[in-house]
């Protein structure tokens, strides 16, 4: 098969870091974990745990990033996964890049996402969620490509891993391999620096664990971004991938 590279743009608290596990078991594929990470932190300011150590240990040149994410793949592997979040895209970000991946969106019903990033995050906003940026690199690639990327929801991931990775994989032109349905347990050389503070659920994983709801209220005062955010989920959760 011709050398593959996969774009999944995820907000944070998805199931992205699982969906990782699942392209890393394929024997063809190598992975990389939110390469532009390091980048994001350094020029936004953002207080996240751990960011000095992530600034440190990681790239944060654009030019330098966008090389290793294009670099030709190693020997006996025909798949690249990025595992990317929508956020870590800053407004003067030349995206062209992005056209030379095959890419889709990871999405997840912004209530679940909210009442989960608080526990880290205490006030997250619209474009810290990634909804307006997975809305924008929906139309841009659409308009530039003449090939909407497919959009993938989590809970339908989670209700049918098999049938789900099996439509995402004919979406973006490769074979589906039973190998993503499980994993070893615990972290990976692949994983980024801030593993510690995110990955520990993950790490005790062996496969998607069943969707359950979240019934823990979002604050009020986050009423505004829940709302927000609501809308532009329902627009791209209408085009979501079915199988």
């Amino acid at each position: 098969m011709e050398p593959v590279r996969i774009g999944a743009w995820s907000g944070p608290r998805n199931i992205s870091t699982a969906m990782m596990r699942a392209w890393d078991a394929r024997p063809d594929t190598i992975v990389c974990d939110e390469p532009l990470y390091a980048r994001y932190l350094l020029q936004t300011g953002a207080n996240h745990p751990g960011r000095d150590d992530i600034i440190a240990r990681c790239p944060t040149d654009m030019d330098t990033i966008v090389r290793t994410l294009l670099a030709p793949i190693p020997e006996g592997k025909s798949i690249f996964y990025q595992k990317h979040m929508a956020h870590h895209l800053l407004d003067a970000d030349d995206i062209e890049w992005i056209l030379r991946l095959r890419n889709f969106l990871l999405i997840r019903n912004p209530h679940e996402m909210i009442v989960s990033y608080i526990k880290v995050v205490e006030r997250p906003t619209p474009e810290t969620l990634g909804l307006p940026q997975q809305e924008h690199l929906f139309r841009l690639i659409s308009e530039r490509t003449a090939s909407p990327p497919p959009i993938v929801d989590a809970r339908d991931v989670l209700e049918n891993p098999r049938a789900m990775l099996g439509a995402l994989c004919e979406a973006l032109g490769v074979p589906f391999d039973e190998s993503m349905l499980c994993w070893e347990p615990g972290p990976r050389p692949t994983d980024g620096p801030w593993a510690p503070y995110w990955y520990a659920n993950v790490e005790r994983s062996t496969t998607f664990a069943p969707w359950r709801p979240r019934n823990e209220p979002v604050p009020d005062e986050l009423a505004d971004v829940l709302h927000t955010c609501n809308a532009i989920y329902e627009r791209l959760y209408a085009m979501r991938l079915r199988p």
